[in-house]
């Protein structure tokens, strides 16, 4: 099923069921106000909101649906189906990305980054909506987008192991996740990790269970190409499960290792990379690392006010799965 929320209700949105196909959706209010409300008793609210999904679905075209009305779903009234989260947690899966990053500045990659996954703690305190502007006060920030997947999790046990990590993924979604690149190395030195270099980022307009995904979602990993374009143009189209070194449910038990996870927690990949260029970047930190390796500098400009990003992926039959990210940069 397909879940999303209503920039509606307070800071936490209304939670709504979406078709299939996108089209049209309805209040599910009568089961649980907010998407984080459902989460927490998912075991009762995952079965009565995928058969509001079915009659949703249904080819008679309901009007309305346990007394709410049916509504043309419209992405600007969306808030990111999460507004806010407990936890985000982002991980760095693709080594093709690490590796090339690294290549560039000269350093080598540890041995244990192919075995323990990179993580750090990001902004879950509020996303932007799949249509809202990213606001940054400076170009000279060095403002970047990163395309990358997301899972959500209902309540995890501390210390799961990866096989029992893998039964608490109940959501699947898309992430623009901003970056400030030219604040990143002075945070870096510092050995304390990222703040100011990792603002809010913007979910996609909606999450759907595994089981929407079909075949695609095989090994907690999601079988299908991510595309961004900047500008209108092209950027990338890598394929999401070539080159993820670490699964979804490696990552989960990663960062439940020491501590139980809170229902909502959100679990990002990171940028993703293949190790075939020619299917294009994901962010353009990447493309300009490529750039560095070919030609001795980067070409690629980062982001500036008024250029526009999107963020979108496709079933096999050409479908749009999660909605798209579609984003200005804009001056705060």
């Amino acid at each position: 099923m397909k879940l999303a929320s209503l920039k509606e209700g307070g800071r936490d949105g209304t939670l709504i069921v979406v078709s299939r196909d996108l089209s049209r959706a309805v209040r599910a209010t009568d089961i649980a106000h907010t998407l984080q409300r459902a989460l927490e008793d998912w075991h009762n609210a995952a079965p009565r909101l995928h058969r509001v999904y079915e009659l949703l679905n249904d080819a008679t075209r309901a009007q309305t649906i346990n007394g709410e009305s049916v509504f043309v779903l419209d992405a600007a009234a969306l808030a990111a189906p999460l507004p806010r989260s407990y936890e985000f947690v982002d991980g760095s899966a693709y080594l093709p990305h690490v590796e090339r990053v690294r290549r560039a500045r000269g350093a080598e990659v540890p041995e244990s980054f192919y075995t323990d996954p990179l993580m750090y703690h990001a902004v879950g305190a509020g996303f932007y909506g799949p249509r809202d502007a990213v606001r940054v006060t400076s170009e000279d920030y060095g403002i970047d987008l990163e395309a990358e997947v997301v899972v959500v999790t209902d309540d995890v046990p501390m210390a799961v192991t990866s096989a029992q990590a893998a039964e608490h993924i109940q959501l699947v979604g898309l992430v623009n996740d901003v970056s400030l690149r030219n604040l990143i190395p002075g945070e870096l030195a510092k050995g304390f990790g990222f703040l100011q270099s990792k603002p809010r980022s913007a979910l996609s307009p909606v999450f759907v269970t595994p089981d929407e995904l079909g075949d695609a979602w095989k090994s907690s990993k999601v079988h299908l190409a991510l595309t961004t374009h900047i500008n209108g143009k092209l950027f990338g189209q890598p394929e999401a499960g070539e080159d993820m070194h670490f699964s979804f449910a490696d990552l989960v038990a990663h960062a439940a290792k020491t501590r139980p996870l809170s229902a909502g927690t959100i679990v990002g990949s990171g940028t993703i990379a293949n190790q075939d260029e020619s299917k294009g970047a994901s962010c353009l930190a990447e493309k300009r690392t490529l750039e560095t390796i070919r030609d001795g500098k980067p070409s690629t400009p980062f982001l500036k006010f008024g250029d526009s990003v999107r963020i979108e992926m496709f079933d096999r039959a050409g479908a749009s799965v999660f909605g798209s990210i579609e984003q200005k940069i804009e001056k705060a």
